[in-house]
C-alpha cells in the first residue's frame, strides 16, 4: 500500500535548524500536491505548508512564513521541509501528506509523522 515515512525530527534549540523529509511509495508522487502539517500537544493538527504538484506553488501558514521552506524533488519521490529560525511553539508532530488536488484540499494519504522538540 501507500507508504509515506518522515524522517529528520529530533531535538533542537530555538533558533536552530532542522529539515524534515517524507519518502513516498507505491503512488505515482507527480501526481500529488504534497503538504506538511503538525499537531502540538493538546491541540489540534494544524497546516504548515503545501506544494504543487509540478513544485511550483507553494502556501505556508502564517507562523512559518519566511522561516520554513517547502520543496520537492519529483525523481526521488520526496518532499521536503526546511526550518529555521525554531521556535519553542513548532513543538509538534510533523507530518507529511499527499493529495490529488490543490484546492480543497483533501489528504489521500498520511505519514506516521516525526517529532520536532525545539528547547528554549
Amino acid at each position: 500500500q501507500v507508504q509515506l515515512v518522515e524522517s529528520g525530527g529530533g531535538l533542537v534549540q530555538a533558533g536552530g535548524s532542522l529539515r524534515l523529509s517524507c519518502t513516498a511509495s507505491r503512488l505515482t508522487f507527480s501526481n500529488y500536491c504534497m503538504g506538511w502539517f503538525r499537531q502540538a500537544p493538546g491541540k489540534e493538527r494544524e497546516f504548515v505548508a503545501r506544494i504543487s504538484k509540478t513544485g511550483s506553488s507553494t502556501k505556508y501558514a502564517d507562523s512559518v512564513k519566511g522561516r520554513f521552506t517547502i520543496s520537492r524533488d519529483n525523481a526521488k519521490n520526496t518532499v521536503d521541509l526546511q526550518m529555521n529560525s525554531l521556535k519553542p511553539e513548532d513543538t509538534a508532530v510533523y507530518y507529511c501528506a499527499a493529495s490529488l488536488k490543490w484546492l480543497p484540499w483533501y489528504s489521500d494519504y498520511w505519514g506516521q509523522g516525526t517529532h520536532i522538540t525545539v528547547s528554549s
